[in-house]
């Protein structure tokens, strides 16, 4: 089944781009990017910081993780049937999301999707060096491809534990002319580098819109599926040079028959906090992003969020660029979701979070934080029939929406 992507009127007019820098000519449009908002502020992020958190006298202390597997999220074996209607959504651990879309009257089958798909056993440039996964994955990539053909990849920015390069070079091989990768801004470059042939990369601004049907089956002639390119609160870089040359986002998603929402976060803040040790209280007098509010406004209610709750310490060097557990709950709110999932967590650790996050933490707060906020938890094995607001998931878990 052949996938035809078609781009959109945008959802919102941003006449002023005020994320965009360095724009010297429109027809080549920006050369960087940049967090436009005042709930951005690295000025406590910086080499000096990173110095000082790292060997500085007053540095936290190491904390290894576990070596009981009990101790860590469980790792549960893939259902791979599709859904009867809308979204089903299976967590592969840290950022990766399958989405399977229920098979339209007529059609052969629904529309796959992975969100930012990692599958290698480190996050980095190179095999032998850098963060290193302490959860497998559900199954292996082949045993995925073999189980679910994938038509999209979306992908929220080039960080590589959210852009794999041995994973995307792994699916555009096994799916070749069959598969779209959808992008922000930029991110064409170092994809086509990879070898992905130009026309099958789809970039995207923020408030972008691209709408999704199957072009080899002449009796499904409407959209099935509307992916809008949304704000995030990020930065990017694949190597030393080229710092915030591709644009990040999130992502919103509409199944266009059964008219259900899902949010993809990908990596984001909500808030910079320059000191550590601050209470909830104290850290709400710093201005949080509006973005998520506006999300919220033009395409919520959603029906599921994939929100960020770990890779978040120290809290002073990393708020700038990624959330806590009590900044999600506000996303969560702001997105207008019915609905959030804790992702970013479980998985890898990254950068100063490696050596300083407790692994055990982030699902810990995120049900202190939700509980707090008065919403209801979605506890362990819970039929998927109960109510609930706010949970987890296992790695290899599926919801159905």
């Amino acid at each position: 089944m052949r996938i035809e992507v078609s781009l959109r009127r945008p959802v919102h007019e941003d006449k002023e781009k005020s994320h965009h820098v360095n724009v010297t000519n429109a027809a080549h449009g920006p050369r960087s990017f940049k967090n436009p908002w005042p709930s951005h502020d690295d000025s406590h992020g910086g080499f000096v910081a990173f110095l000082k958190c790292r060997f500085g006298r007053d540095r936290p202390h190491f904390v290894p993780v576990p070596g009981n597997r009990g101790e860590l999220v469980p790792v549960q074996p893939i259902d791979f049937s599709e859904p009867r209607s809308g979204f089903k959504v299976t967590w592969l651990g840290h950022a990766s999301f399958l989405l399977q879309c229920a098979t339209l009257d007529g059609a052969a089958r629904g529309v796959n999707l992975l969100f930012d798909p990692v599958f290698s056993k480190r996050t980095s440039p190179v095999s032998f060096l850098g963060p290193k996964r302490y959860s497998p994955p559900p199954c292996t990539l082949a045993e995925l491809v073999a189980s679910v053909p994938i038509d999209l990849v979306l992908l929220s920015h080039n960080h590589y534990d959210h852009s794999d390069t041995a994973t995307l070079r792994y699916l555009y091989r096994e799916r070749n002319s069959d598969i779209r990768f959808i992008a922000a801004l930029g991110n064409s470059r170092w994809l086509r580098r990879m070898g992905i042939k130009a026309g099958q990369i789809h970039e995207l601004d923020w408030w972008d819109a691209i709408e999704v049907r199957r072009g080899d089956d002449p009796s499904v002639e409407k959209a099935c599926l509307q992916i809008v390119c949304t704000p995030a609160q990020h930065t990017s870089a694949r190597g030393p040079f080229d710092r915030n040359q591709d644009l990040w986002c999130s992502f919103a998603l509409e199944d266009l028959s059964s008219h259900k929402k899902v949010y993809f976060s990908g990596d984001t803040a909500y808030r910079s906090v320059p000191q550590n040790g601050l209470s909830v209280k104290e850290e709400a007098r710093y201005p949080c992003c509006p973005a998520f509010k506006q999300i919220g406004d033009l395409l919520g209610p959603f029906d599921l969020a994939m929100l960020p709750i770990g890779l978040c310490t120290p809290r002073s060097f990393m708020s700038a660029v990624h959330c806590n557990a009590w900044d999600s709950i506000e996303m969560h709110q702001d997105i207008r979701s019915k609905r959030s999932i804790g992702m970013h967590w479980g998985t890898v650790r990254g950068f100063l979070s490696r050596y300083y996050e407790d692994v055990r933490d982030p699902p810990r707060r995120w049900r202190e934080a939700a509980l707090e906020k008065k919403y209801k938890w979605r506890e362990k094995g819970e039929s998927p029939t109960e109510e609930w607001e706010v949970g987890l998931l296992d790695v290899g878990e599926s919801l159905v929406v």
